[in-house]
């Protein structure tokens, strides 16, 4: 696997978010053309556009809260783990003031690092980009989706 950095920690799903989403946008587009010219053309009927124009709708629907879904689990998950993490170097648990994207941004920090960057995070409000930057030595996650 790729060792994991900054520039390209970034995870997209080739098949989920360039295969799938547009063919959902695809599907929906020409679904309401087709329902838009039935009804102004009033040649054929408006049922079966009006079906798929609502089933690609649901489908988009599901695609996107199936993703939301997934991604604020494991936000949960992160934000555990780091406290826990915080917990087992400090013996105190994080400040509550971090934000959860600074906390989410925090796990690619090693230990050796984590503390401080953690206390700056607070201090000087860095936004999870900045936290990012200013990891010295990447900890790579595999494992989110």
């Amino acid at each position: 696997m790729k060792e994991q950095s900054f520039k390209n920690h970034t995870r997209l799903v080739r098949w989920f978010h360039f295969v799938g989403y547009p063919l959902i946008l695809i599907t929906l587009v020409g679904a309401i053309y087709k329902w838009y010219r039935n009804y102004s053309t009033h040649i054929g009927g408006l049922v079966l556009p009006a079906l798929i124009v609502s089933g690609t709708l649901a489908l988009a629907i599901t695609a996107w809260y199936t993703r939301s879904f997934a991604l604020r689990a494991q936000d949960r998950a992160i934000r555990a783990e780091e406290n826990l993490r915080y917990f087992a170097i400090t013996g105190k648990l994080l400040d509550s003031k971090l934000r959860l994207g600074q906390i989410i941004a925090l796990r690619f920090a090693p230990n050796n690092e984590f503390v401080d960057l953690a206390h700056r995070a607070v201090n000087e409000n860095l936004s999870p980009k900045q936290i990012k930057a200013a990891i010295v030595h990447w900890k790579a996650d595999h494992h989110r989706v």
